[in-house]
């Protein structure tokens, strides 16, 4: 039996708070908590960590990493998206199917599974899209696509236009007690727009949307959520207009969830001033006043999830004019370090980070993990969360860098990443 005892740690629970003491784990899972003073006992051949006083924290669930396989495997490949995240402390990425070719059969599903295993140190757990293609005209194979392990449906960032067949897609998703994850943007409205709509937008001549999209685009599936009794994630929320629609369907009893990425948790329009193409997203950062809403949003609850939305792009797609350069950042390593400016600001404390970032992922999908509870999975992080470092993207290891931290100053250093047991940042030095 392999035994470890963590010892002299600082505990982040995010269902019981924080506390200082320590874990065993035993075969990958853990066995016992310590309290501060509280003797382990006998453990013959146990490996013994002192955490010195560090945050040990249950490994983050990324919902939403896109990794390009198959199709671009030289923007990001399962084994570098895997280094990546053993060196962010996240113990489980969940993938998108926006792929070359999309996800939306067994067969590629199949692939997919195999290759993450051969090659990610980490857990990965594959999504499937909703309809054919991503193309919103024909449903997949929902129930052959979730026995061959598919966690959740998406068509990702394009939306299914004909309501009647995204409430079919709804109904039988229902069926199967599927998860739907959904991108809450208006298509009409979002076609060429590149930044929020308003003044800053004008001043810089760029194409904006209006914040109403994302409103306009949630009130659609609230009526469609209420019609067919799916269950639903709205993947990004990101603008202060669609938070009362949001806690309206929560209170009527809705199987609905919300996430939010960490860029527009820390980052506002103003960021792409200089027309930095490493700050364009999809959707475009918010105003000031959305991003300080939806972080109170994230600290009571209304919002769930903090992710990464992890999307790797090459050069040539972000050395472009704004207009024309590609959507989207790289977050694996730098997700923890960014989601800690909250906790330095003291607009959240570690607990409700890892409420976000870990528990309330794991338990919208119905896994073991994200939780120190006893026989839980050994996924674990340990983390020095006032270590200062100054970010160079040329030493992430993802393939791809587009960072929007680059050269920025942040807080917070992995000091180890375990998953079952096995410490997995090792090997990405």
């Amino acid at each position: 039996m392999t035994t470890i005892l963590f010892h002299n740690a600082r505990l982040i629970d995010p269902e019981g708070g924080e506390s200082v003491g320590g874990l065993i784990v035993q075969n990958g899972a853990i066995l016992r908590r310590l309290g501060p003073d509280e003797d382990a006992g006998d453990l013959p051949g146990a490996e013994r960590i002192d955490c010195r006083g560090l945050c040990l924290a249950p490994g983050i669930v990324d919902i939403g990493v896109k990794v390009s396989e198959p199709g671009e495997r030289h923007k990001e490949s399962f084994r570098s998206a895997g280094r990546a995240a053993a060196a962010g402390g996240v113990t489980t990425i969940v993938t998108r199917p926006d792929t070359t070719p999309a996800i939306d059969t067994p067969e590629v599903l199949e692939f997919v599974a195999r290759r993450a295993a051969l090659d990610s140190p980490v857990n990965v757990l594959p999504m499937a899209a909703l309809t054919k293609g991503r193309d919103g005209r024909e449903m997949t194979e929902i129930g052959f696509l979730k026995d061959a392990g598919a966690v959740a449906f998406t068509d990702c960032d394009r939306v299914v236009t004909d309501t009647k067949i995204f409430s079919r897609a709804l109904t039988y998703a229902r069926s199967l007690d599927a998860l739907v994850i959904a991108h809450i943007q208006e298509p009409g409205l979002s076609a060429g727009a590149c930044v929020t709509s308003g003044k800053f937008a004008s001043l810089r001549g760029l194409p904006g949307v209006s914040p109403m999209a994302e409103r306009m685009a949630l009130d659609r599936d609230i009526a469609l959520i209420e019609m067919t009794g799916a269950a639903y994630h709205a993947d990004q929320v990101t603008t202060a207009r669609a938070l009362p629609a949001l806690e309206r369907a929560k209170r009527n009893g809705l199987n609905i969830t919300a996430g939010v990425n960490i860029h527009h948790l820390t980052l506002n329009e103003l960021d792409v001033a200089e027309y930095r193409t490493f700050f364009k997203l999809k959707p475009p950062l918010r105003a000031e006043d959305d991003r300080l809403a939806v972080v109170e949003a994230v600290a009571s609850g209304l919002i769930d999830i903090i992710c990464s939305m992890h999307t790797p792009q090459d050069e040539e797609s972000k050395r472009l004019p704004f207009e024309e350069a590609a959507s989207g950042a790289v977050g694996l390593e730098t997700l923890l370090p960014a989601a800690l400016r909250l906790y330095h600001a003291g607009q959240m404390d570690l607990v409700q980070l890892f409420r976000a970032m870990s528990f309330n992922p794991a338990q919208r999908l119905g896994l073991a993990c994200g939780t120190l509870r006893v026989g839980a999975p050994a996924d674990l992080v340990l983390f020095d969360p006032d270590a200062p470092f100054l970010l160079d993207r040329s030493t992430l290891k993802s393939k791809s860098r587009n960072t929007p931290f680059d050269g920025a100053r942040l807080q917070g250093r992995v000091r180890g990443t375990w998953v079952a047991g096995n410490r997995v940042d090792e090997v990405t030095t």
